[in-house]
């Protein structure tokens, strides 16, 4: 795995399970942990957490609710949870990741594994596995903890309040609280307002557990989430509601005197509603509504066990995702047209993964992991599934599909460096936009896309490798890691000449397909310097290319980045100076739509600074972004969009 890391991660759930995981990169969220944080700490936006992750990156369509891509690859290839949990997003569009579902208030940390070596709840993951940890308070913490946060930002007038509170025992725990978030229209570099960028959302949460016996445990979790009156600039609507509900119940059980460590075992239940809206913009030709669902039922049952030297999992999970959405037009004067676009797909996909890390010698390590997953699919809805049969005659209204994935990494340290090897095969199923999406329109290339129910399953081999060398008693590290993945069967929307666009403004109609093979390889090196004491800079630097089988570039891969950290942190103030940018994007996806971004550079500052009043700690964080009030936009702003000018912050945290 690129740039492997062996973290132990204290599971604060409960005292029984501390096992370790094999991620690439953690990014924490709340307290109680170290590990990468936002410089706006818990205030900050779960997309601007993301940021801090090395391989990701963030297609934006507006200032709420970023799609994260791993190896520039988008959520198709990707497989993100919460706390295991598989959950599914309910918009043709993409405008609600499943990121988007989460609040910094009820995150703990958030996982990456890049690549194949994913997860065990991972399915699908090609480009890696994003799972969010939500925050618990464990037993025999604290008896009791209040916390309050409160921001402010100048660009958009972002409001931000949130408070939980836990109680703890050695026989029970709860904790809750709520977040709240309000955003006006933002202003691009020069003053340039940027509209339809202001959104609002609230967060609720509640977890709690109960020591059953010793060395069983009951934990249970309720998640309400709602964004409404969201505006998204790049595309032609925005959205009215995306409502969230979130639950699970747990069961875990600590082993004595065994091989076997541990047992967790776990029921989850969420339904998303996501309602599209274009009222409120101006010079509507055609009115529409568009919304959409997605219920999501599943369970795991994850097994663990130490055999002298190997760390094994075991992991059988299962879930059942039903996706509808639908579409009504009202032209003036004339009877409303309705369409489905999601012809109500309901998804039985069960899977069972084993993971091995055989510790070889003191120095070095294997990590073999594989997954096999079998789904069914059936499309519920008739009238969506004779629209389809339209074009695809005699396609079936019901679909099976086996999928795979096996990844082996071998680590090495040696004195001062540690040097980790590579590879994998794995293959994903098309998801329901791929396979049976109904005219959906694409603002990106401005054409309508149509499913294709007779696609193959897309496939993939990764190679990896990375190398890591610390000197000068570690004041001194260098980092260079590099990854290629290489397609069969690639999942792409394709030109369909012979049939007429439906979307006033549309290009015409694509139409996905498989291409034979593509390629997409990233590379990158890394530089950190401790100086002196509190003193770090830090450095990075990244190429990526990505190619089809006619060697034209493929969209959305990102061109040169670049981004470099000057931080000093003496007592309780810390500060921090970052300039980041990328290249001019020369080298584009023109086949598919992209055009070409220009090179731009901007700079942070930060600081925070901590202090006690009557065993209550504060801590004070402020800043400023794009210092200078650059207009630019990055490669992954959909059909770039602006990103923000100056924004000035402030915020305040407590705890008591």
């Amino acid at each position: 795995m690129i740039g492997l890391l062996l973290l132990i991660i204290p599971l604060q759930t409960d005292t029984i399970t501390t096992s370790s995981q094999n991620l690439d990169e953690v990014v924490v969220v709340s307290r109680g942990q170290s590990g990468k944080r936002s410089a706006k700490g818990q205030v900050a936006t779960i997309d601007e957490h993301l940021q801090e992750l090395s391989h990701v990156e963030l297609v934006r369509r507006g200032s709420y609710a970023w799609e994260p891509m791993v190896n520039n690859m988008q959520t198709e290839r990707l497989s993100t949870t919460i706390d295991g949990m598989k959950i599914f997003y309910a918009c043709t569009d993409k405008m609600d990741p499943v990121t988007s579902y989460v609040e910094s208030g009820n995150l703990q940390s958030i996982s990456l594994n890049s690549g194949l070596n994913g997860n065990p709840q991972a399915t699908g993951n090609i480009g890696g596995a994003l799972d969010l940890k939500l925050r618990k308070a464990g037993f025999n913490s604290n008896a009791f903890h209040l916390a309050n946060q409160v921001g402010y930002e100048t660009n958009g007038h972002v409001q931000v309040y949130g408070a939980d509170a836990a109680y703890s025992s050695q026989r029970f725990y709860v904790n809750g609280g709520a977040f709240y978030r309000h955003a006006d229209n933002y202003k691009a570099g020069g003053s340039k307002k940027v509209e339809f960028s202001k959104f609002q959302k609230v967060n609720a949460f509640v977890n709690s557990g109960f020591h059953l016996a010793k060395g069983d445990v009951a934990e249970a979790t309720f998640i309400y989430d709602r964004a409404s009156d969201v505006g998204y600039p790049a595309l032609n609507m925005d959205v009215a509601k995306a409502e969230a509900f979130i639950t699970s119940l747990a069961y875990k059980h600590l082993f004595e005197n065994s091989k076997l460590e541990s047992w967790e075992a776990k029921g989850y239940y969420n339904h998303i509603t996501h309602v599209m809206d274009d009222t409120t913009r101006p010079d509507v030709e055609i009115h529409m509504d568009m919304p959409g669902e997605s219920w999501t039922a599943g369970a795991y049952s994850l097994l663990t066990g130490n055999f002298g030297q190997h760390q094994a999992q075991l992991n059988l999970d299962g879930y059942y995702n039903r996706l509808f959405a639908d579409m009504t037009m009202y032209p003036g004067g004339a009877a409303p047209m309705y369409m489905v676009t999601w012809p109500d797909v309901g998804t039985l996909n069960i899977g069972a993964a084993l993971t091995d890390d055989i510790r070889i010698t003191e120095a070095s390590s294997l990590r073999l992991s594989g997954k096999l997953s079998w789904q069914h699919q059936r499309l519920n809805n008739e009238e969506g599934y004779k629209a389809l049969s339209v074009f695809f005659p005699g396609m079936k209204q019901q679909y099976h599909q086996t999928t795979g994935r096996i990844a082996a990494d071998y680590q090495l340290s040696i004195l001062n460096s540690q040097f980790s090897i590579g590879a994998g095969w794995g293959s994903r199923a098309p998801t329901v936009t791929e396979a049976y999406g109904y005219y959906l329109n694409n603002t990106f290339d401005q054409y309508d896309y149509i499913g294709n129910p007779r696609l193959k399953n897309e496939s993939a081999i990764e190679v990896n490798s990375s190398y890591q060398l610390s000197i000068f008693d570690s004041q001194l590290s260098i980092g260079i890691d590099a990854n290629a993945f290489f397609f069969s069967n690639y999942i792409i929307g394709q030109f369909e000449n012979r049939l007429s666009a439906m979307t006033v403004g549309a290009e015409g109609v694509k139409v996905y397909g498989n291409i034979d093979h593509a390629t997409i390889a990233n590379a990158s090196i890394t530089a950190e310097w401790k100086p002196v004491n509190g003193l770090r800079w830090s450095a990075k630097g990244t190429y990526s290319i990505g190619h089809d089988d006619d060697g034209d570039r493929l969209p959305l891969i990102a061109p040169f980045t670049y981004q470099s950290r000057l931080s000093y942190a003496t007592g309780p103030l810390s500060v921090q100076a970052e300039v980041k940018g990328h290249a001019r994007q020369a080298k584009y996806g023109k086949k598919y739509g992209e055009t070409e971004t220009t090179v731009w550079t901007i700079v942070n500052l930060s600081a925070n600074y901590q202090f006690t009043i009557h065993n209550s700690q504060f801590t004070i964080r402020t800043g400023v972004e794009n210092l200078f009030d650059k207009y630019y936009a990055t490669y992954a702003d959909w059909c770039h969009i602006p990103q923000k000018g100056r924004n000035i912050y402030l915020n305040l945290s407590f705890e008591l």
